[in-house]
């Protein structure tokens, strides 16, 4: 048998590599052993090859780049499926980290023809090209070993191919002695999740917010001359104009975007160099600095060392802290969607003074009716991120001893709610707040019949004939004016002098 199969392995000359889509990539097949080595070994029917790790045997299928450890964590950890597997920013942040790492140890003198493959390897990796080959989901080990081996296995295997030699025989580049060389999970796990949180902020999330805020800012100006009657507890209040109400938002979100990037400093430090447990075994002087000055490079980002490798393990409170940046953004955009929604509402029956863009068919059953879609969507997005932060929050106060045991779960959440945000603040901007308008005429309507315009009498009769105004005309149905001048407390020409709402808008 072994002989049929190395002859027809011999009259194979070239053979698509694994996950490969097209005709390019192709390789020299190798001859197939009569005795299986210590090493991988293809399956006779071609579907699967046999991969070692410390436990024992596996099979590994023929068209994956991962290997035998690989295969053990999906035996393991059969929770959640497809939907919860590993967040692809952490694999690409590998794929940056992986790199740099390469190219500092070639420096150190790992062999360079080595070196430049995982070097070429792990850029497909950073670039997203081979995505499919990582199957692992979030709800494994505490630390990520199982994904840091897994994006080791597949740098290797892809190495390897471009060298030439066969997937799944970690020769000539290994998974542990060369492409984690001077690694452990326990500190290239939370560099990956630095990388990627700070990407995936600077790329989606302050994008989103400014975009946000730009549009905002835009209706404030907009409505600057609009005088409305404000609401406090939801009952009426005095006027402000529609844009100071709209100015409120743009502050919520100016401040929003100041909290997170106050975050990044922790964010940009890196834990890469303290391998198991902090003390920086197995590396070498200058490692940790010349990896993050290399990450730097490849992302644009100012990435540092961190100062105290122990605490960069065993600790996750930046992350906890980007998370609770969120959770405030997550707050105040609450407000702002409720607020918007609110002040749609109607077209008849509610408030009627802003007209919300009208995107979509609101019922099935109610023809013709609209509803505040956009802010539904926000206001959903906005609890699901304080969802995530209580997660976060449990995750990062568990670390125990030397190592937080919970980076898996902290990163999914984090990287979830910056694209949550980042995303819905785009959705919002453009499908609802820049085609908001005033209705003029339902917000004087509102104004005029308010009896909190009596609050401009205040200095003239005092608060407490005011409010004997305010209350009788309530009770009676009546207006302002002619309650005051009824009740003897002023004439029609002081009531038109003192309560006008364009002079309640500020300071005197």
């Amino acid at each position: 048998m072994y002989r049929a199969v190395r002859l027809l392995a011999r009259s194979r000359r070239l053979v698509r590599p694994p996950g490969s889509a097209s005709a390019t990539g192709f390789r020299a097949a190798a001859v197939l052993p009569l005795r299986p080595p210590n090493f991988a070994r293809m399956a006779s029917q071609n579907s699967f090859r046999i991969e070692f790790d410390t436990f024992g045997e596996l099979k590994v299928p023929n068209d994956k780049y991962y290997g035998a450890q690989t295969v053990r964590s999906t035996m393991n950890f059969k929770i959640g499926g497809v939907t919860e597997r590993m967040p692809i920013p952490v694999i690409k942040a590998f794929g940056i980290l992986k790199r740099a790492a390469a190219e500092v140890n070639q420096d150190y003198g790992l062999d360079s023809k080595i070196a430049e493959a995982i070097m070429k390897a792990a850029d497909e990796v950073a670039e997203g090209k081979l995505n499919d080959h990582f199957p692992l989901v979030v709800w494994q080990t505490g630390s990520g070993t199982q994904t840091n081996m897994n994006v080791n296995e597949v740098i290797s295997n892809r190495a390897i191919e471009m060298l030439g030699g066969e997937l799944g025989s970690k020769k000539p580049v290994h998974p542990n002695d060369h492409v984690n060389k001077s690694q452990s999970s326990n500190d290239t796990f939370p560099t990956a999740m630095h990388i990627a949180a700070a990407m995936e902020v600077h790329e989606v999330l302050l994008p989103g917010l400014q975009k946000l805020h730009d549009a905002l800012d835009a209706k404030s100006k907009e409505f600057a001359h609009i005088i409305k009657i404000g609401r406090t507890h939801t009952q009426d209040a005095v006027p402000l104009t529609l844009g100071q109400e709209f100015s409120g938002y743009v502050q919520q979100v100016k401040y929003a975007m100041t909290r997170i990037r106050a975050t990044l400093p922790r964010i940009y430090e890196l834990a890469a160099g303290g391998t198991a447990v902090g003390t920086g075994l197995n590396t070498r002087l200058g490692f940790a600095e010349k990896v993050a000055a290399r990450v730097a490079a490849l992302t644009g980002l100012p990435f540092v060392t961190a100062p105290n490798k122990f605490e960069a393990l065993a600790a996750h409170d930046a992350l906890v802290e980007l998370s609770g940046a969120m959770n405030t953004t997550a707050c105040s955009l609450m407000k702002i969607a409720n607020d918007i929604r609110f002040l749609g509402s109607g077209p008849r029956s509610g408030l009627g003074e802003l007209i919300l863009p009208e995107n979509e068919p609101g019922s099935s059953i109610m023809p013709g009716k609209v509803n505040p879609t956009q802010c539904e969507a926000l206001s959903m997005v906005a609890a699901q991120v304080m969802g995530n932060h209580v997660a976060v929050t449990v995750g990062g106060s568990n670390g125990h001893f030397e190592l937080n045991v919970f980076k898996p779960m902290m990163i999914k959440n984090v990287l979830h709610s910056a694209r949550l945000l980042g995303d819905a603040a785009v959705s919002f901007t453009e499908n609802c707040v820049v085609g908001i308008q005033a209705n003029t005429e339902r917000i004087n309507k509102l104004m005029n019949e308010s009896l909190m315009l009596v609050t401009a009498l205040n200095p003239h009769i005092g608060y407490d004939k005011a409010a004997k105004i305010a209350k009788t005309a309530h009770k009676n149905g009546s207006t302002l004016k002619a309650t005051a001048i009824e009740l003897g407390y002023l004439t029609a020409e002081q009531f038109d002098e003192w309560v006008k709402p364009k002079d309640m808008l500020g300071p005197k």
